[in-house]
Parts: structure tokens; C-alpha cells; sequence
């Protein structure tokens, strides 16, 4: 048994921590979500993250949890500048705001000697241990789910459904949209310092328009009712793939066809709890 264990590990220790990681980024899009922001910013928080703690461990040899804490406070820093003045816009026009601002990213990064330039950065320690994605994520979860069940929550809840009757309630939107936005940077920039210490190698196409696309489809795939959905939407987009390897030329055709059909026949996402309760609501009432 340990054996296989063993054998497992070493053959699928980097796409258990790929889910680890990519739950936290669900997540974190999940809470602007929660608030009726639609950023795509994400991607390029992930990537501050992620050169900011690697150029930390190479250049400065800092220890692992500060880096991993810098990590998530370099983007949340930039999501407290550059909120004020983008947030003020809702809808697509945020969304088009925050692509443009990961665009810009993304590019300041290619163009810097110190971050490698479009060879990006190789050669980061491996400092990642399983524990420490399992704890994040299982301190991100507790974190947002007390969050939800707030005072905080129940204002994001309130904005998301109508942002003008919020207002009019006494809630300070701005406040609470930039607080949403912030927290969520920080949590992608975590995810991207751990995602730098077990990959070796980080480059700027990987924190471009497709991870930011990726990124949204994991939580809208799951859901955004509940916690869950993030969760079971960013496991399988990122195990769909190599479940699909044997389709070879396929695989591509398959993964987004599944993508398709889940989002024209259920549009709240795979894990709706409204949905199961009508279901049970309706097989109880059959059974009566």
C-alpha cells in the first residue's frame, strides 16, 4: 500500500497541488463575484504573486511564510490603488477595465530584466509542501464562509442583487466592492507564491487573458450559490484533461463541449443547492 502510494505521489504530487491551487483562485474570484463584481484581474494578481515571492526567494533568500505573506499583500496593495478608480464601473465595462489592467501586467513583466524577461524565472527552491496548500485552502475556506455568514456578507449579498436599493439601505458600496476586490487579490497572490515554489519556472504567458478565462469558468462551472461550487468547478478543470488523455487530438474538443453543455443546461452551475432542494422538495411530495 505505501508503495503505491509512493509511486502515485511522485507521478501526481504537481497535479494535487495544481487542484490545491487552483481552488484558491476559484475562491478568490468567487468572493468579487459575491459582490457583483465581474474582474478578470485575477490572472495578473496571481502573477504579482507569484514574481514578487520568487524574486524574494532568489534575490533576497527570504523565509518561506514571509514570502508566502508578501505574496498576497503585493497584489492586495495594488488592487487598493487601482480600485477607486476602476470599480467605479460595473458589468462588461469592468471586466474590459480589469483584462486591460492584467494586459498591462503582463507586459510591464516581459519587459523586465529583473523578472526574465519572456524567459521568465527558472530555477525557484522548491518550498511548496502539500500541508501547506491544504491549510491555506482549508484557513481560506473557514475564512470566507464566516465571512458569508456576516455582517460583510450580507452586504455583499445585498450589492449583488441591487446595487441602487443597497445604497438607499446605507450600505457604503464603494467600500464594500473595494474590500471584496482587495481580499480576493490577496488570495490569487497567495495562490501564485505557492504555485511559483513547486513549479521551478514561472513565465508571463501564464498569467495572460486564457488563465484569467480559466479562472472565471472554475467558479461559473461549479456555481457561486455556495462555497462548494468553486471548489468543484476548479477539480475539474484541472483534473478534466488528464482524464481526457487518452482522446489525444479530441481531448481539446471534448473538454469544451462538456463546458458548453453545463453551461446551456445549467446555468447556475453544477452545485446549486435551490436546485437540490426543489428536487427533494419534488420527490418528497411525489412520495407523499
Amino acid at each position: 500500500m505505501m508503495e503505491w502510494f509512493n509511486d502515485f505521489w511522485s507521478t501526481y504530487s504537481t497535479l494535487v497541488f495544481s487542484v490545491g491551487v487552483h481552488a484558491l483562485l476559484a475562491l478568490s474570484i468567487w468572493l468579487t463575484l459575491s459582490c457583483g463584481l465581474l474582474s478578470l484581474a485575477n490572472a495578473a494578481f496571481m502573477g504579482i504573486g507569484a514574481y514578487v515571492s520568487a524574486l524574494l526567494t532568489l534575490q533576497l533568500g527570504w523565509s518561506f511564510p514571509l514570502v508566502l505573506l508578501t505574496g498576497g499583500i503585493a497584489p492586495a496593495v495594488v488592487a487598493l490603488l487601482i480600485g477607486a478608480p476602476v470599480l467605479r464601473l460595473s458589468g462588461v465595462y469592468l471586466a474590459m477595465a480589469t483584462l486591460a489592467f492584467g494586459e498591462v501586467v503582463r507586459i510591464t513583466v516581459l519587459n523586465l530584466e529583473i523578472t526574465g524577461g519572456p524567459e521568465g524565472l527558472n530555477g525557484i527552491p522548491l518550498e511548496t509542501e502539500g500541508w501547506h496548500i491544504a491549510a491555506l485552502l482549508a484557513l481560506t475556506i473557514y475564512g470566507l464562509a464566516r465571512l458569508r455568514c456576516s455582517k460583510v456578507g450580507r452586504a455583499f449579498e445585498a450589492i449583488k442583487e441591487d446595487e441602487v436599493a443597497a445604497r438607499l439601505m446605507g450600505i457604503n458600496v464603494d467600500r464594500y466592492k473595494l474590500l471584496a476586490f482587495t481580499l480576493g487579490s490577496f488570495i490569487a497572490g497567495v495562490a501564485g507564491a505557492l504555485n511559483a515554489h513547486f513549479t521551478f519556472f514561472i513565465s508571463p504567458r501564464e498569467y495572460g487573458f486564457e488563465a484569467a478565462v480559466d479562472i472565471l469558468t472554475m467558479a461559473v462551472l461549479g456555481g457561486i450559490s455556495s462555497l462548494i461550487g468553486p471548489l468543484l468547478g476548479s477539480s475539474i478543470i484541472t483534473l478534466l484533461p488528464e482524464l481526457l488523455r487518452s482522446l489525444h487530438d479530441y481531448r481539446s474538443f471534448v473538454n469544451g463541449a462538456v463546458l458548453v453543455l453545463v453551461v446551456l443546461f445549467l446555468p447556475k452551475g453544477l452545485w446549486d443547492p435551490r436546485r437540490f432542494r426543489k428536487w427533494f422538495g419534488n420527490a418528497k411530495g411525489a412520495e407523499a
